[in-house]
């Protein structure tokens, strides 16, 4: 069948602009934190002066960046490992339920992807400040708050996996013998592994760059996290060194993110259903 449109070379174009436009000022960012000089709008040099150089400022030497960056990293690694179990089993339970409350189980899934965050944040906070106060704002509410909207990612990513893999294996298992916790944890659970590692890393990415939840859930200067630094400092006496801690940081979430896809379609091979279509046949 003919492509009815043609050659689409304007939509090429178009998406390449806005790629460009896109990934430019990224550039121009990581760029400047290799400048030799304070200023973030002319080149003086190139330096690794605000990586590791200057005394006093640099990522290495200041206390405030290094803390930054390692609650950053700390929130995203705990989120990572907790949230990527618990979503692993609500795909696998969510994609075995049928019946009635199956549709209702598949929407609330859904509800952290399609609310604003910042509502998602706000809410949070009322609820850990009024209801839980057993959980104080800090590290633990942060952890919290990451967890929460990251699951519906594994769960996505996860269900994919499944529908691609199908209930043929899990049930030639048991016809072989196996029980049921047999056939999950010999069968299913070795074949889902291209999809559970795309989720840690999924989490790790979306997790080191969140703001919003940890700004409303922080507890105080030691919950500061790389984003919530960039945001205060920005607008106070920004130097490079800022650049230099984002660029790190943009470095951690791109590698995540490469090592996820890679794997994934490493260990899944060809011909496995993606999160879309998987999306696309939730039954709600």
């Amino acid at each position: 069948m003919a492509n009815p449109w043609g050659k689409p070379r304007f939509l090429a174009f178009f998406s390449w602009v806005y790629i460009v436009w896109s990934i430019v000022p990224v550039l121009i960012a990581i760029q400047f934190s290799f400048n030799l000089g304070r200023s973030r709008s002319t080149w003086q040099g190139f330096s690794l002066r605000w990586y590791t150089g200057d005394p006093d400022l640099s990522v290495l030497h200041n206390p405030a960046l290094r803390a930054a960056m390692s609650q950053s990293v700390k929130l995203a690694l705990l989120a990572m490992l907790i949230a990527t179990p618990i979503g692993v089993g609500l795909a696998i339970g969510l994609a075995r339920w049928k019946g009635r409350g199956s549709g209702a189980g598949n929407l609330l899934m859904l509800f952290p992807l399609v609310t604003p965050e910042l509502v998602l944040g706000s809410a949070l906070f009322l609820v850990i400040v009024f209801l839980y106060r057993a959980v104080h704002l800090g590290t633990g509410a942060q952890l919290l708050g990451h967890v929460t909207f990251s699951i519906s990612y594994v769960v996505i990513v996860v269900r994919g996996r499944l529908f691609a893999i199908g209930k043929e294996y899990e049930e030639a298992a048991m016809d072989l013998g196996a029980s049921p916790t047999e056939a999950l944890r010999l069968v299913l659970l070795p074949m889902l592994a291209p999809a559970v590692f795309a989720s840690l890393m999924i989490v790790f990415a979306i997790s080191i760059d969140d703001f919003v939840i940890s700004a409303f859930l922080a507890g105080g200067a030691e919950t500061q996290t790389v984003p919530m630094l960039i945001y205060s400092s920005a607008r106070a006496a920004p130097n490079p060194s800022l650049n230099a801690v984002a660029s790190l940081m943009l470095l951690l979430s791109m590698t995540a993110i490469t090592l996820g896809i890679v794997m994934h379609r490493r260990l899944a091979g060809g011909g496995q259903e993606g999160a879309v279509e998987s999306f696309a046949r939730l039954e709600i």
